[in-house]
């Protein structure tokens, strides 16, 4: 399986269908507030995940009270529930998969190709079991949880081994040792102007606003963009920096992101002014 997903990473030929889907898909969920949304950027981090589980809770919900007898009507609202909530969700997976690298979006083609295929199933069955015939319902669910479950898989592929919609940013804190660092005079840094520093090799920005300095890891939590040569911007009265790869936006003062296609905050380091040395620590 995991040479099969390696193969299906490197095929372009997906991107015939895949690029125009993006596009599609990018055209449609309009404006930008919408795609934050389904993003996840109020919770600060990704909502597909989270949706997941009520479709998914749900058919294996309906697969045990298919074992069991006089439960016919239960296990049709789970079905029901089951293929209903996919919608949403499947929603938000195809938000985050058009913000994704091309090797990333071929795998998740997949992912969601099996995923359609399941909540066919689903309907299938739903309809069914709403027409008496329980026994072809169970049948056709018991096969749509199988290629959710391949599904799944590749999802969780997906996520775990090419980082999706996962924090870039985050593993660079374990290369960060303990300890407060230095990072140069107050003096030296101007005022509300992104510039670039390192703690053990590791990249940070720093952008003062009078007195007070921030400190954030360079790399966007989406793809690993420079945030080092992003554009300062204001919004919603918050200075904000920009990623200049795919737009991504993270407020100065606290690291919440504000707009996607990120849906994790950027990770603000804390900082104290020591002798007129700016210094910064892990959290």
């Amino acid at each position: 399986m995991r040479a099969l997903l390696t193969r299906i990473e490197q095929n372009t030929r997906l991107d015939r269908v895949g690029d125009p889907l993006q596009r599609a898909v990018q055209a449609i969920l309009r404006p930008q507030r919408v795609r934050d949304l389904l993003h996840g950027v109020p919770l600060g981090h990704p909502l597909h995940p989270a949706m997941v589980q009520v479709p998914v809770g749900s058919w294996i919900g309906a697969a045990v009270l298919d074992l069991m007898p006089g439960q016919r009507r239960a296990a049709t609202t789970l079905t029901a529930f089951g293929t209903v909530s996919a919608l949403p969700a499947a929603v938000a997976g195809l938000n985050d998969w058009a913000a994704l690298a091309p090797d990333q979006r071929r795998v998740g083609l997949v992912h969601a190709a099996a995923n359609t295929v399941a909540v066919a199933c689903y309907g299938g069955s739903l309809a069914a079991r709403l027409s008496g015939r329980h026994g072809i319902g169970r049948a056709l669910s018991m096969a749509g949880l199988g290629i959710a479950s391949i599904g799944a898989y590749i999802g969780g592929h997906l996520a775990y081994k090419q980082g999706a919609q996962v924090s870039q940013s985050i593993s660079e804190l374990h290369l960060i040792s303990q300890g407060w660092h230095p990072l140069g005079d107050l003096s030296s840094v101007p005022q509300r102007q992104l510039i670039t520093k390192e703690i053990d090799d590791v990249s940070v920005i720093l952008y003062r606003h009078g007195d007070d300095v921030t400190v954030m890891l360079e790399r966007c939590p989406h793809q690993s963009g420079p945030l080092g040569q992003g554009e300062v911007q204001q919004v919603d009265g918050h200075d904000c920096v920009v990623c200049p790869w795919h737009g991504s936006t993270f407020r100065l003062n606290g690291g919440e992101v504000v707009h996607g296609p990120s849906g994790s905050d950027g990770q603000v380091l804390p900082t104290r002014i020591r002798n007129g040395m700016i210094e910064a620590r892990l959290p």
